[in-house]
């Protein structure tokens, strides 16, 4: 093997190579299936069974067949591998499994739909990946009695090899390359090692059938790379399977911006993170506002206005910076906060989607838990707007009651927290859990939507609104100008009898650190979302 740190260098890159696949794959798998618990159990899952099944296997061919052109064969065979993740990511995978001919889709349907999926792509490069160690430790071996100190200076460099993956990928290679131009650079160099270290190079002693592997091995390479990135030389269209459709690709979402359309008189353009659209922005018309729930909260913010016209309001989650940007143009006197953890989504917003570099809004490009841990004890705010999302499902951390404590300490005796939900009020799981908490912590807590149909049992965007004093319904009337039919208020309460009710029929659940399983009660929405 020319000497036992050849060894740990085999180990140590095969290893660090499966890490990078590994975390790369949420990124991957997020256009078919989200971002969610599921998605990254099952990442998990087929990871480490495809590294244990490599093992086994090895093992018994390491005993059959233990040579360097074995090791340059599995390499060899790794790096192809890894190399058709990106033709296959290219393309829908959605249809794997076929959806319920009758019925509602059930978690066991979504569950399979997305392990099949992560095992199609990611299962036969970490199997075959799994593989190296067990050759790598029998051609290592020359003198049994070393036995145990080889395997575990193996073993050692493989596991260092896995963490420097992680750290690699997870602080810097994403960011900087993008995950598909990261998928091609493991393929690039397992092949690569497979000839330097396998004896697949077609010259020097011993060399006969070499030839025929390289030219073969040419061959594969050359139509996975035509496929993958395909020229003008087709007359039919195909992805292009190095460009994840990503504007800018960042360590928290694939960012994308679409539009402005031409034909629009508002030059709307959207942003989407992942799997989510968050916005639609005018980009000549700062207070143009799209969404109902969107509204819902700018006329909350007149509500707030009325009785302190130059509020101080914190966001947590900047999205497309749709209502600072509003607030900013109808209240220059505001002070406006945002707490946003992806600088790439503030750097997005200034380049394409409308909000001014010289803006006074205030960005804080971080946790917002960690943001708000700075606000206590010091400044108050008239409003805390919650608005984080991690596709459909707000962040755990960002769900519990003592969040919920920590937002009311940073507002005013009569501050407002308003916070977007998704999901459903009938048989929905996580908003009643949510509201029920915030309740813990606020006396008055409302549901406000931009229409009253509190049967619903469709996904819906709702706000959550809490207070330490109560809403002035009077005020809610004189709002001006409404965003409603005729110029009216279009907030509409859900009437307290009616949330008594609903709340007593849903199980009783306060999310706290110790126990928030948020992502367990909106896993339902992205069953009904695949279906």
């Amino acid at each position: 093997m020319g000497g036992l740190w050849v060894s740990l260098l085999i180990v140590f890159m095969a290893s660090c190579c499966t890490m990078v696949l590994e975390l790369v794959a949420g990124r991957i798998l997020a256009p078919f299936i989200g971002v969610s618990l599921y998605t990254w159990t099952s990442i998990i899952g087929v990871c480490l069974a495809g590294i244990s099944a490599g093992n086994f296997l090895g093992g018994v061919l390491a005993d059959k067949a233990g040579s360097r052109r074995t090791l340059g064969l599995i390499l060899l065979g790794g790096g192809l591998f890894s190399l058709l993740i990106l033709p296959l990511a290219a393309y829908d995978l959605t249809n794997i499994i076929p959806k319920p001919t009758t019925g509602q889709a059930s978690d066991v349907w979504l569950i399979t739909r997305i392990v099949v999926i992560t095992s199609v792509l990611f299962l036969p490069p970490t199997l075959i990946l799994g593989m190296v160690s067990p050759i790598v430790i029998k051609l290592a071996l020359t003198d049994l009695r070393q036995t145990g100190s080889i395997a575990g200076k193996i073993y050692a460099f493989s596991t260092v090899g896995s963490i420097v993956g992680t750290f690699l990928t997870g602080f810097y290679l994403v960011s900087a390359f993008g995950t598909r131009s990261v998928v091609l650079g493991v393929a690039v160099i397992l092949i690569g090692m497979a000839f330097v270290f396998g004896n697949l190079l077609p010259f020097g002693k011993d060399k006969k059938g070499n030839a025929e592997v390289t030219v073969a091995t040419a061959l594969i390479v050359i139509g996975l790379v035509y496929w993958i990135n395909p020229r003008g030389v087709i007359t039919y269209e195909r992805p292009d399977a190095l460009n994840g459709g990503c504007y800018m690709e960042t360590n928290y979402f694939c960012i994308k911006v679409t539009g402005p359309d031409l034909n629009d008189e508002h030059q709307t353009v959207s942003l989407v993170l992942d799997h989510l659209i968050h916005s639609y922005n005018s980009l000549n018309d700062p207070t143009y506002l799209k969404y109902g729930y969107i509204k819902v909260y700018a006329d909350m913010i007149e509500y707030v206005a009325q009785k302190y016209p130059k509020y101080s309001a914190f966001f947590i989650g900047g999205g497309g910076y749709t209502l600072p940007r509003q607030m900013e143009t109808l209240r220059p006197d505001a002070k406006i906060v945002v707490s946003e953890i992806d600088p790439g989504v503030t750097e997005t917003n200034f380049a394409r989607l409308g909000v001014r570099r010289d803006t006074n809004i205030i960005t804080y490009n971080a946790d917002a838990r960690q943001i708000v841990d700075l606000y206590q004890g010091g400044e108050k705010f008239d409003l805390v707007f919650g608005d984080a999302f991690n596709d459909l499902q707000i962040p755990y951390h960002l769900t519990t009651k003592e969040f919920a404590q920590k937002v009311r300490s940073m507002m005013k005796d009569d501050g407002l927290y308003l916070a977007l939900v998704i999901d459903k009020l009938r048989g929905g799981l996580f908003i009643p859990a949510y509201t029920k908490t915030v309740k813990e912590v606020f006396p008055y807590v409302y549901i406000l939507n931009d229409a009253p149909n509190w049967n619903s049992s469709a996904p819906n965007t709702y706000l959550v609104a809490a207070s330490a004093t109560p809403i002035d319904m009077d005020r809610i009337r004189a709002i001006k100008p409404g965003q409603g039919f005729n110029g009216q208020p279009l907030v509409q309460i859900m009437p307290q009898d009616v949330m008594d009710t609903w709340l007593a029929e849903t199980p009783t659940i306060i999310l706290t650190d110790d126990y928030a399983p948020a992502d367990n009660l909106v896993a339902p929405l992205f069953v009904e979302r695949s279906f």
